[in-house]
Formats: structure tokens, sequence, C-alpha cells
């Protein structure tokens, strides 16, 4: 499959499914309480730690290895299962303390649930890296797309029965069961399924590094909603799990689908002595940043109405904690490609090098934030991103070679965009106030205008991402000659 075919199937999957969460949050946010989501989402964040050491990084080592023998990949199913069970072992010895230590009875029984969630899951885990190594996005779209369209209507069919908090883990719990047997139709014939101790070192040796770099992240991005729980109250963890998850959109929307395509597209090229990876690395932060920061700087002009329509004036508390994690996420969206180009280039040792100092520091200044409010906690996130940016960028140059002038270059023509696009959701500030009593008026205009604004700007500075427009748009059938 084609790079630019693959990029398109990635991004309608995460399109796909972007519309199915927005959709079920709506619903969910109006059918539970703050803190009965609270309590699922602090739960879910605890049990992320033992999530990034899940396979032990054996789906990392199936996309980046350059020569995939039998042997190497029964290995890579041994380690995946082993260490999905132990997962689950951790989390049913671990159910009770945790809580105690909240005084939450409810965690206890989501963690249950999310223990059975680990046991199962490499049954379709390793499956999905493999057609990842392979670029099968296609077949990638309909497993996730099944999987998250399960989970999601048992989620809002158990919570409208009043299940309350448990109803988010046994949604979750569905997800990973319609996704594994969705995997099975994609399993090639001769995928092991026989454990096999031979070659289990080699997954390990490359695979824990990707999997350090992997709990180090999840220990950063945790330590906000963990703190907050504790120190404030899980109504406040909650706000902040909205707040970012607003955020985290572009993640979901851009990042996610370019990173799928991004990972082999990067190995393959630093396997090719032929390939260019640092025209392909600056290309890349060109569309990321482009369109990241108009997204964010359009959220943080109307978060407010964006909460309001998405979750319902209970969220209202959130708006403030939205806006500065938006300028958390447009000075990390800087440096976003660089663990992916680490990684796909194999550089493992230099992630965890680099990802440990940033968590050391985000830890630091989130703890002090904590202690104070929910929007402080969101400040210490924008210090912590400015930090992490600088030192991953400063890696990836060390590998990718590029100059300070290229990426220089790409960055101002990428604020360029941004700036021009933030045209549309500022005049609906003028318009609509901070706090506008109306949610779809203001968000339609920015939208729209952003948008217009958006293909206007990138073609007027003249952005890479506009020579990518016209290549999608001479492919379509009725511009075909």
């Amino acid at each position: 499959m084609s790079t630019r075919r693959a990029l398109a199937f990635s991004f309608l999957d995460r399109y796909a499914s972007l519309v199915l969460s927005i959709g079920s949050s709506m619903v969910i946010a109006r059918l539970l309480t703050p803190a009965e989501i609270g309590v699922f989402s602090v739960t879910m964040v605890l049990t992320t730690v033992v999530v990034s050491l899940r396979d032990l990084g054996a789906g990392q080592y199936l996309v980046q290895e350059k020569e995939l023998t039998p042997d190497r990949l029964r290995a890579a199913w041994t380690v995946s299962l082993g260490t999905g069970l132990l997962a689950a072992v951790i989390v049913l010895i671990a159910a009770r303390p945790v809580a105690l230590f909240y005084n939450e009875p409810r965690m206890f029984d989501i963690m249950l649930v999310i223990a059975v969630n680990f046991a199962i899951n490499p049954f379709g885990s390793l499956t999905y890296a493999w057609l990842m190594r392979e670029m099968r996005f296609d077949a990638l779209a309909l497993m996730r797309f099944l999987a998250n369209l399960a989970g999601a209507s048992a989620t809002i069919y158990l919570a409208w029965r009043g299940w309350g908090s448990i109803s988010l883990a046994i949604g979750a719990l569905l997800s990973t069961v319609v996704n594994g047997a969705v995997a099975s139709f994609f399993r090639p014939p001769d995928f092991p399924l026989r454990p096999t101790n031979l070659g289990i070192r080699a997954v390990v040796t490359m695979g824990s590094k990707f999997s350090a770099h992997g709990l180090l992240g999840v220990l950063g991005a945790s330590a906000a909603e963990v703190l907050l729980g504790k120190l404030q109250s899980l109504a406040n963890a909650a706000m902040y799990s909205r707040a970012n998850g607003l955020g985290s959109m572009f993640q979901r929307l851009v990042l996610d689908a370019t990173n799928v395509v991004a990972a082999p597209m990067f190995a393959r090229e630093a396997r090719n002595e032929k390939g260019d990876v640092n025209a392909s690395f600056l290309r890349t932060v060109s569309y990321t940043t482009a369109i990241g920061w108009s997204f964010f700087l359009g959220l943080a002009l109307m978060a407010f109405p964006a909460l309001r329509l998405l979750y319902g004036p209970q969220w209202d508390g959130a708006a403030t904690a939205t806006r500065l994690i938006a300028l958390a996420y447009i000075i990390g969206t800087t440096g976003s490609m660089c663990p992916t180009v680490l990684m796909a280039t194999g550089m493992p040792g230099t992630m965890v090098k680099v990802t440990a100092l940033t968590v050391i520091f985000q830890l630091i200044v989130i703890s002090i934030g904590s202690t104070f409010s929910l929007n402080a906690t969101a400040m210490a996130l924008a210090v912590s991103s400015l930090f992490g940016a600088i030192l991953w960028l400063r890696a990836a140059q060390r590998v990718v070679r590029f100059t300070w002038t290229a990426l220089g270059k790409v960055l101002i023509s990428s604020a360029t965009v941004a700036l021009i696009t933030a045209i549309a959701p500022l005049c609906s500030v003028v318009i609509y106030g901070w706090r506008p009593d109306v949610e779809f008026a203001p968000l339609a205009l920015s939208l729209i205008g952003g948008f217009s604004l958006l293909v206007f700007a990138v073609h007027v500075v003249d952005h890479p991402l506009h020579h990518e427009m016209a290549k999608i748009l001479a492919q379509l059938p009725w511009r075909r000659p």
C-alpha cells in the first residue's frame, strides 16, 4: 500500500472513531455525573502505568524489526501473551489497595473488569502490530471502527440503565473483545499461537526500551489526574480529564493517524540507503504544526461554547483549564514527531533518556500546580511542554541532521497559517463574547470560517500542505483526465 493511500485509510479510521467518540462522550457526559466519570478516569490513569508494560514493546518490535522470521514472530507473541497475563494479575492484586487509598469502593469493581481486559488484549494487539508493519490500514480501520462502535454502544446502554461508572469499564472490555474477534479474520494462516522460549531475549531487549519510554510518558501524562483526584477532588480530576480530552482531539484527529503511517515510513527510509528521513521529518512537522496550531488556537478561543455543546453546563468549570491546556499542546506539537522518528530509526535509548528528563520536570511542576488548583495544574502542563519540546527537538536533530534554519522556516510558515486561520474564532469571540449564551452559532462560525481561512492560508503562504492538498484533489475521479 502506498504511503498516501495508507494515510488516507488512517485518517478515515481516526475520523470515524472520533465521530463515535464525540457522540458517545456527549451522551455519557449527560448520563453520568462528573464524580462518576472522575472515578473511572482516575482508575484508568492508575492502570495506564501497567498498560505501558502490557506487551513489553512487542508490537513496536514487530514494526521496527528489519527481518521478521517465524521464530521472531512467535517470540513476540510469547512476550505479548505473557505480559498481558502478568498485567492482569498486577491489576487484580492492586484493586483493593487502590480502592482503600482513594476511599472509593467503585474503583475495585472497575479494576476487576480492567484485569480481564488486559488478559484478552494480546489476541488482537499483535495482529494489529503486524498489520501496521504491512501498512494494511484498510484492515486496521475496520478493526478499530467495529471495536469502538461496540464499546460505545455498550457504555451508553449501561449508563442509561443506571450502572454508573462501571459502564465505562465494561464498554472498554467489549471493545477489546470485538477487536480480538475481528483480528482473527485478518491474522495470517501461519501466524503463531504456540508460545516459545526462543528469541524472547531479542524481543525484550529492544521492546523493553520502547516500553520504558511508554511507561515514562504515562507517568507524566497521568500525574495531573492522579494528584488532582487525591489533593483536590475526583470531580476536579474529571474536569481536567474533559479539558485534556478536548485538547487531545488533535492527537486523535491528526497525530495518531499520522504517526501510524510515519513510523513505518521513517523505518523504511532508514533501512533504504536512498531514503531521505530528513526531508520526510520536516515535511511531517510542517503538516502537524500548521493543522495543530490552527486547531489549538481555535480551541483556546472557543473553549466555553465547545464544552457547553459537547458536555453540558455541568462542565463549565473546565473552560479556563481547556485554554491553558490548548497552550500546552501548541508548544508540544512542535516536537510531536520527534519520538516517532527516533523510534523508527532505532534509537530507543535516546527516547528513554529524553522522556525521563521531561517526565521528571513534568512531575515536579505538576505536583506544585496540583496543590493549588485545577487551573494551576493546567498552567504547569504548559510549562513542562516547553521544556519537553526543546529536549525532543535537540535529540531528533542529532539523529535526523536537519538544520535549525530549515526547521525555523517550516515553523514560521505554519505559524502564519495558524494566525490567519485564527481570525475566524477571534471574530466569533468579538461577536458573541467569551461566554456566549448560545453554543452552535459561534462554533459554526469558527469551524466553517476557520477551515476556509486554512485553505486560503496554505495557498497564499505556499505551505507544503498546499502541495499535498493539490495532489489529493488531483486523484479525485472528476479531476482525472
